[in-house]
């Protein structure tokens, strides 16, 4: 039985779908990711466990820059990573969402309703032309 971790490339050159899926709202995910929260302490676990998960996705792409000499300022940066290395960095992505979900949860927010607020302070942002900078309430 093939794994989400196996290269669906591998097999002959006959591409194999490993995973399937339906579309899903943010909030769907959310409502089955916090059914796999495992924690007993709320707010601390998740908070921890999302630093060391993109800790992992920037330790991924160093290991790219370092060993296989990616230019990521280069316009053609993700074509020049590989299949399995994109896959895993989308893994690791993965488990920060599983993170976001549970916290957001545990503070009261759903996923569906973070990525709103986040989408217009972005917006107003760009109005206002204050993209760039530094502070939450520029």
């Amino acid at each position: 039985m093939a794994s989400i971790f196996d290269d669906p490339m591998d097999r002959d050159s006959i591409e194999v779908a490993l995973v399937g899926h339906d579309e899903m709202t943010l909030d769907e995910y959310q409502a089955e990711a916090t059914d796999l929260a495992f924690y007993s302490t709320s707010i601390v676990y998740p908070t921890l466990g999302l630093a060391g998960e993109a800790g992992e996705v920037a330790e991924k792409i160093k290991k790219l820059m370092r060993d296989n000499d990616i230019n990521f300022d280069a316009d053609d940066a993700s074509e020049q990573i590989g299949y399995m290395e994109k896959r895993n960095i989308a893994l690791e992505v993965g488990d920060i969402m599983w993170y976001c979900a549970n916290l957001l949860n545990d503070i009261d927010y759903s996923l569906e309703e973070v990525a709103q607020m986040n989408l217009d302070k972005l917006k107003d942002r760009r109005e206002r032309n204050v993209m760039s900078g530094s502070g939450d309430h520029r």
